[in-house]
């Protein structure tokens, strides 16, 4: 098979087992018959049975397929792409630190704090921002399907997050989602939340940079060729 075809398969594999495992006409039935920790294992399970193909299939058929596109000449686009690696790390950090209430064990009444004023879904933020920058660095088609397939199951994913959760969670969940956004700052910007001192995630921002810092010196020696690529 193509390899171009053969990424494209496994990256539609990926994002279409996650948010159809977790779609509120399969996750209920799979939860009454399995249980929530049991249905936890299967829904890892099915995401390593997907993943860990397509990061076989990428690495050994890296930039194959037409260029689409070449920006990693451009002083600015590389500055933008890791600029965009450090919010993905920031975000996944925060969003770790500071759950949101639909997350597992957090009071749905908890109010509005940190990194949720900023999105509602962090770590779909991270994964959207890690494959944009991605994108920009490696414009051969079977790179535009790897790597497109972060954005897509980001953006894909916390929409069907929200839905599932509004039919399980309900009102509480209705109103975190009114006060909050999943755009990055627009509900700083339309004035549904303000930011304080007290939520700046100091925490986050600093392990993000640091792991930044150690991504620009390890990326070239791990993944081989240039920063991103």
């Amino acid at each position: 098979m193509n390899p171009v075809v053969t990424i494209g398969v496994w990256s539609a594999l990926f994002v279409g087992t996650h948010l159809l495992i977790s779609s509120s006409m399969i996750r209920p039935r799979l939860v009454d018959r399995l249980g929530e920790q049991a249905f936890r294992g299967v829904y890892s399970l099915v995401a390593f049975a997907t993943f860990i193909p397509l990061i076989v299939v990428y690495a050994q058929h890296k930039h194959c397929g037409p260029l689409v596109w070449y920006l990693r000449a451009i002083a600015p686009i590389r500055w933008l792409a890791w600029l965009m690696m450090l919010a993905a790390l920031i975000f996944l950090v925060a969003g770790l630190l500071n759950p949101n209430p639909a997350a597992i064990g957090v009071p749905a009444s908890r109010r509005v704090r940190g990194i949720q004023k900023v999105t509602r879904h962090p770590s779909f933020i991270a994964f959207t921002f890690f494959g944009l920058a991605h994108l920009l660095m490696n414009g051969w088609a079977g790179d535009v399907l790897f790597f497109g397939s972060f954005p897509a199951l980001g953006v894909l994913g916390g929409l069907h997050h929200d839905s599932r959760k509004f039919h399980e969670i309900g009102e509480p969940y209705r109103r975190f989602v009114a006060e909050t956004a999943f755009f990055p700052g627009l509900a700083l910007f339309d004035s549904r939340q303000r930011w304080r001192s007290d939520d700046m995630p100091w925490l986050a921002i600093g392990i993000g940079i640091a792991e930044t810092v150690v991504l620009v010196m390890l990326h070239p020696k791990i993944f081989g060729g240039a920063p991103l690529g």
